[in-house]
């Protein structure tokens, strides 16, 4: 499956889009928000630009984005008027994702962030604004040399360029059956294959925008972490397991071909802190300004305020996010059934357990 042609996020409004179910990783974003402030502080005063590029990597098509890059234009702009510089900088925004992304979501919404810029101004004109898609993926080149001042990801960078090639036979076949991800029926292989190809993909994306950055640029770094080194940490393995276990009821009913589920794996890997600090290091051109586990996701069950179970809105937003690949892989008319169960299984798992997530947040500089 070639993940550049299938992957995206669900677009549109709706009610099974990203743009309505990506209140996760807008939780995660937000814990992770006071480092993104302190390095938006540095690099700012390190490089005092006239004009001040940006580019969120990964930036989907939900409302998460525009809300990351206002929050990072207040912040300069605050700091440009506490430092005593002549005027905040003209801003170079570049909204990247696959092809597949629904750019025009995020378009759509530009009249009502523009308006808002405006009106969050107290006095004199608003910010010098210049906004572009950016097309393609991350693990590739995307910019000019020394063109970026920072780059913001978050929620991508567990995202592999592909289903990692070492847990297929030579007969093309997986070796992980019946499970989409690292579990613990798994053959050690499984994660071994996982490994080096989050080490290959990682590795590639430092050196990339090592080069795209100016000197004294920086990266903010948000993604899908574990707090251990055990693969099965209970927390973000646990949602690939029911996952997993939704996709073999379907084929207990016959809905699935078992064929079908052994032959699918998720392009995903949730790294540990040291397997990220390991790999910035061997990066000569950059260093690790500072990395923390946060834990993201602490939920024991029950109802939110809305009624709707907890089990159901993990269920609406893993959909928003996998719906593309497994429609692709085992069709469209699964979906709703996938995902009933899912959530139901969700819930009957948090009567007997909680869940601890983690993501890892880093700030990566280039040196000078």
């Amino acid at each position: 499956m070639d993940v550049q042609k299938c992957f995206h996020m669900t677009g549109g409004i709706g009610k099974t889009s990203y743009s309505q179910n990506s209140h996760i990783q807008k939780n995660n974003s937000d814990k992770a928000k006071w480092m993104t402030v302190e390095s938006v502080q540095q690099i700012y005063l390190t490089t005092t630009p006239k004009s001040f590029g940006i580019a969120d990597l990964g930036c989907s098509s939900g409302p998460n984005t525009l809300t990351n890059i206002r929050d990072i234009m207040d912040e300069i702009e605050a700091i440009s008027r506490t430092a005593s510089q002549p005027a905040a900088p003209e801003f170079r925004v570049y909204l990247n994702d696959l092809h597949t992304n629904d750019f025009n979501a995020l378009f759509q919404a530009l009249p009502k962030f523009y308006s808002d810029l405006k009106n969050r101004q107290s006095s004199g004109s608003p910010p010098s604004l210049y906004l572009a898609a950016c097309p393609g993926t991350f693990y590739g080149r995307l910019f000019p040399d020394e063109y970026l001042h920072l780059i913001y990801s978050s929620n991508s960078l567990h995202w592999l360029s592909k289903v990692p090639p070492g847990i297929y036979d030579d007969n093309g076949k997986s070796i992980n059956k019946g499970s989409v991800y690292i579990t613990e029926k798994s053959p050690p292989e499984v994660a071994e294959a996982y490994v080096r190809q989050f080490q290959e993909d990682f590795s590639l994306f430092l050196h990339l925008r090592s080069k795209e950055l100016v000197s004294g640029g920086g990266m903010v770094l948000i993604l899908t972490g574990r707090n251990n080194p055990n693969h099965i940490d209970g927390g973000n393995s646990f949602f690939w397991e029911i996952l997993s276990r939704s996709l073999a009821t379907l084929v207990q009913k016959g809905i699935v071909e078992e064929e079908k589920l052994d032959s699918y794996e998720v392009h995903f890997y949730a790294p540990s802190k040291e397997e990220l600090e390991d790999l910035v290091r061997k990066e000569e051109s950059l260093k690790l300004e500072r990395i923390e586990m946060i834990e993201t996701e602490t939920n024991t069950g029950g109802n939110g305020s809305d009624g709707i179970s907890y089990g159901r809105k993990v269920a609406m937003t893993v959909r928003a996010v996998q719906e593309s690949m497994i429609a692709h892989h085992f069709g469209e008319e699964i979906l709703n059934e996938l995902f009933e169960v899912y959530g139901r299984l969700i819930d009957e798992e948090m009567v007997k357990q909680g869940i601890r997530a983690y993501s890892t947040a880093a700030v990566v500089l280039r040196k000078l």
